[in-house]
């Protein structure tokens, strides 16, 4: 059995940490699922969104800092992506150890983000449009206008957080990136290729069919990739984080 791992995973917009909670039963138990909650939703639901992608990165670097194990890597979809990716890099400037692996899905390259796409959305009209088109809502939200309208007003909000993205190239980061897409989804192969820019070592990129939520609806294929990826990883020593500064 590969070393224990814990897998932090940072929901898409519009979404809490419930999404990964099935993952618990699904996935080997030498990998410990932690969903992570961002304000705003689920048990932080008190909590008021955040408006920044940065200072988002910035408290969640902040917590998890404070509870990081020996050995972990981080995964987060779409605009969880990016967010791993913030948060990739903000750990880097700390004393604790650094992931052994950085895994995405169905986000575009950070290098290629388009913040106007974002801030464009939003009207009701045009986030009801986004959530079909994705194909990953269940019809009864939509026939029920107070979840509708409550998830409505958190992926607005993500949206904003996904507008407030500006790129700025940093050092590479000192560890494996694994990149996940969907066939059908609307993200250019290309677009997906360009997160090699972001790792000094490999980076691995797998398929899917299926579209933006590839990951539900062909879940057995997707968490068997996403296993394999781990377990190359799951030997690797704890980084030193000193010895990787993240400046530019």
């Amino acid at each position: 059995m590969p070393v224990p791992l814990t897998l932090f995973s940072l929901p898409c917009a519009g979404a809490s940490s419930v999404m990964y909670l099935r993952w618990r039963k699904r996935l080997p138990s030498w990998i410990q699922v932690v969903p992570v909650e961002l304000p705003g939703r689920g048990r932080r639901l008190h909590e008021a969104p955040e408006r920044n992608l940065d200072a988002l990165a910035a408290l969640l670097c902040n917590e998890l800092g404070s509870q990081l194990p020996e050995r972990y890597a981080i995964f987060g979809h779409s605009m969880g992506a990016l967010l791993a990716y913030r948060i990739a890099h903000g750990l880097r400037t700390g004393s604790a150890p650094l992931p052994v692996a950085l895994a995405v899905s169905a986000c575009v390259a950070p290098s290629l983000q388009d913040w106007k796409r974002y801030a464009d959305k939003t009207t009701d009209a045009s986030l009801v449009a986004e959530l079909r088109k994705q194909n990953g809502t269940p019809d009864e939200m939509f026939e029920s206008p107070e979840l509708l309208s409550m998830t409505l007003n958190l992926l607005r909000a993500d949206y904003r957080v996904c507008a407030s993205f500006r790129y700025q190239k940093l050092s590479p980061l000192p560890f494996p990136l694994h990149v996940f897409g969907g066939r059908d989804d609307e993200i250019h192969p290309s677009r997906l290729e360009a997160w090699q820019e972001e790792t000094a070592l490999r980076t691995s990129l797998d398929w899917f069919d299926g579209g933006h939520f590839f990951l539900r609806q062909n879940e057995e294929a997707f968490l068997s990739a996403l296993v394999k990826r781990l377990t190359s990883n799951a030997t690797m020593l704890p980084h030193n984080p000193h010895a990787a500064p993240a400046s530019a």
